[in-house]
């Protein structure tokens, strides 16, 4: 299959055995890839589901970490990978150069150096469909931070071959907005703390860039996906103790049956609901445990096709 955008494969040897193309990781049942995008070598951890048995398509997740992370970082933040092999989806995490992405803010070392990551991530797609069966009308997007950023770019930049996103502890850039224009309609989810002490919920201007306030976030995928009436408003308590509660915003009745949705975690800080926190608390606010944020992200991607 001829890549859409000449990034070939190789396969990179870190363990013991051959796996279309990849090697296995000793000890594990994840598969290690790379490719080279732009005489660039890009790397990246697959995990393909224990039921993947190649007789039907797959979704495929794609999930990106936050600045200075790596694709095992985010593999180890939420639990994508059980529930990957719960419902049947394979999961990528792409490495991100310098460890970041180039998210459109034009702050990251990723920005600063022009890297295509957009190019990569489409690159990454075809290197997987010509690899697995993936269901080509069921890829998303997640990511966390500087991924989730780099996320609601692909939302953007990248409609055509992706269905719905989920955007986490992030907004959408300041200049990524302005210049958005989706070729289709992309479902979106946007996960934020009200206390976020890295990605203000209300917008930042920094050395990292600037980025919408949560609301203008949301409302800037309300405008794109032609979203009409008023959204539905849900308040959930607290009940774990750990003083925070969530606000849910749905907006239906969108462009080709497409959704956007918010979900605003009073209380807490830069974290993926209910996961592994990158830092301390003192450092990065509250992980709420009154959300499985991998799970809804999940339950809502999974509702979107192309």
């Amino acid at each position: 299959m001829k890549l859409r955008h000449m990034a070939f494969a190789v396969p990179i040897f870190l363990g013991v055995a051959a796996v279309n193309g990849y090697m296995t990781r000793a000890g594990s049942d994840d598969l290690r890839g790379k490719m080279l995008v732009d005489a660039r070598q890009r790397t990246y951890d697959l995990h393909v589901p224990t039921n993947y048995d190649g007789t039907k398509d797959a979704p495929l997740l794609i999930a990106l970490h936050g600045r200075l992370g790596t694709g095992s970082d985010q593999q180890r933040r939420g639990h994508l990978d059980r529930l990957g092999d719960e419902f049947g989806f394979l999961v990528v995490y792409p490495d991100g150069l310098q460890r970041s992405r180039a998210d459109g803010r034009g702050a990251t070392p990723s920005d600063k150096s022009d890297v295509d990551d957009v190019k990569f991530i489409s690159a990454l797609i075809d290197t997987l469909e010509s690899k697995y069966k993936v269901d080509r009308s069921r890829i998303y997007a997640t990511g966390m931070s500087n991924g989730g950023f780099m996320t609601g770019r692909l939302a953007c930049d990248l409609s055509d071959r992706i269905a719905a996103v989920a955007i986490v502890g992030a907004s959408i850039s300041e200049n990524v907005a302005a210049d958005c224009h989706p070729a289709k309609p992309v479902s979106a989810l946007i996960i934020q703390g009200s206390e976020d002490p890295l990605v203000p919920f209300g917008g930042a201007l920094d050395d990292q860039g600037v980025a919408l306030p949560h609301d203008a976030a949301v409302q800037k995928f309300v405008q794109v996906n032609h979203c009409a009436g008023e959204p539905k408003k849900d308040h959930i308590p607290g009940n774990t103790g750990d003083r925070t509660s969530l606000d849910v915003t749905t907006y239906v009745g969108c462009a080709g049956g497409s959704e956007v949705q918010s979900y605003v975690v009073h209380g807490a800080g830069h974290a993926w609901p209910g996961g592994v926190p990158y830092l301390p608390a003192t450092f990065v606010g509250r992980t709420t445990r009154n959300l499985d944020g991998s799970k809804v992200i999940w339950e809502f991607l999974s509702g979107h096709s192309r």
